[in-house]
């Protein structure tokens, strides 16, 4: 149904009023003339009729009858002979009674036409609605079916993007399975080349409560400024319950329970270096170590404060929100192997050992295992003897 149809038969609507009310006007004049026409005729015969009690009873006149002094006949019409005006009075009359039968049939039927027209134009009305409200459910249901078929249209082409999308998710992840034909389940390194705030690292374990940790890793990065967060601890009220930053120009820090200690730590020259990291809740002591060696400690850092259980371990990302809500310009740029957190302070031979490659020590709260990281984001896994590749780079 369109705009132009409707005004279209409006127009006809109104022509069809038009000449029904012509139609009534015509009817109307032809009544008022012939009802002039009847007070003519009566006035006639009213005439007649006095001139025919006035004749004498021998059928002739007295005096000049209706005939005035000067002789003119009023009647107009009528004969001179008494006898041919009787006869023809009474063909005027019977001219007369048919003329009103007709003017009588005449009337009646303009009050018919005129009582039934409102209800003609009614149902005429009624019937052109009735079409106009039938095109319109029509319209209506042809647009709920497109509205439909539009939606069906998009629940698919949605159902499809997303079988693709995990059609993908699940080939990525078959190359990195693939990719992760290690010789040994620690010898892997997890790559992230770009500072974005979607490329990432998870331990799929969770920390219990401790009161010590040592957290120790093999970095490789030469971004600038700063490496970003290598690893970062979140707990539902603390997303800042450990976190490993280096952030613009900012020396690396260490954050416990968002309380922070500036590590005078160097690792942005693009070479591999053994980072740990070792904090009791007594007294809030802390030591440093890279390659091996100490090179800062200091106390206070969240004092007596237990590390929280049940949080999660991001490598790559600080976490504003437990396990979300990055910032990519706090990303870690670079590449990290042998992640590995104990729940005591590991003595300085034993950093010493991991950090010269003569010994390899797994963490007995989160030990550095293939299937305990998840990559996500377009982060990667790939195969890494360490040792050799220090050497490598050396």
């Amino acid at each position: 149904m369109t705009i132009q149809s409707t005004g279209a038969e409006g127009e006809e609507l109104k022509d069809t009023v038009l000449d029904l009310r012509e139609t009534i006007l015509q009817q109307k004049e032809t009544i008022v003339n012939q009802l002039g026409t009847i007070k003519e005729l009566t006035s006639k015969l009213s005439r007649c009729e006095s001139t025919s009690e006035d004749s004498p009873p021998g059928g002739k006149y007295r005096g000049q009858g209706s005939w005035r002094k000067d002789n003119k006949n009023t009647m107009g019409d009528l004969p001179r002979d008494p006898s041919d005006t009787i006869d023809h009075l009474g063909k005027t009359m019977q001219s007369l009674k048919h003329r009103l039968e007709n003017l009588e049939q005449q009337h009646m039927r303009a009050n018919v036409s005129g009582a039934s027209f409102p209800n003609e134009l009614r149902d005429l009305l009624q019937r052109r609605l009735g079409d106009l409200e039938t095109q319109l459910l029509s319209k209506v249901a042809e647009l709920e079916e497109e509205k439909t078929q539009l939606y069906n249209e998009t629940a698919a082409h949605r159902h499809r993007t997303e079988s693709t999308l995990n059609s993908l998710l699940e080939r990525i992840t078959e190359l990195e399975k693939g990719n992760s034909g290690f010789k040994s389940p620690e010898d892997f390194k997890l790559s992230l080349p770009l500072r974005t705030n979607y490329l990432f690292g998870r331990i799929k374990k969770s920390l219990p409560e401790m009161y010590a940790f040592t957290v120790c890793m093999w970095l490789k990065s030469s971004a600038s400024p700063g490496i970003g967060t290598p690893f970062s601890y979140g707990v539902p009220g603390q997303a800042n319950e450990i976190v490993l930053i280096e952030w613009g120009n900012n020396p690396i820090e260490l954050l416990i329970n968002d309380k922070v200690a500036q590590l005078p730590l160097m690792v942005s020259d693009g070479r591999w270096h053994h980072i740990c990291i070792t904090w009791t809740t007594r007294d809030g002591l802390w030591e440093a170590y890279q390659d091996g060696e100490k090179l800062g400690s200091g106390e206070n850092l969240a004092p007596w404060h237990p590390i929280k259980s049940g949080g999660v371990i991001i490598l790559g990302q600080e976490q504003d929100t437990v396990g979300g809500r990055f910032d990519a310009t706090q990303a870690f740029v670079g590449e990290l192997s042998q992640f590995n957190i104990w729940d005591r302070v590991l003595r300085p031979v034993d950093i010493m050992n991991m950090a010269n490659c003569s010994s390899y020590m797994p963490g007995n709260i989160i030990p550095w295992i293939d299937n305990n990281v998840e990559v996500l984001g377009g982060a990667t896994k790939w195969a890494l003897e360490i040792c050799e590749d220090r050497l490598f780079d050396s």
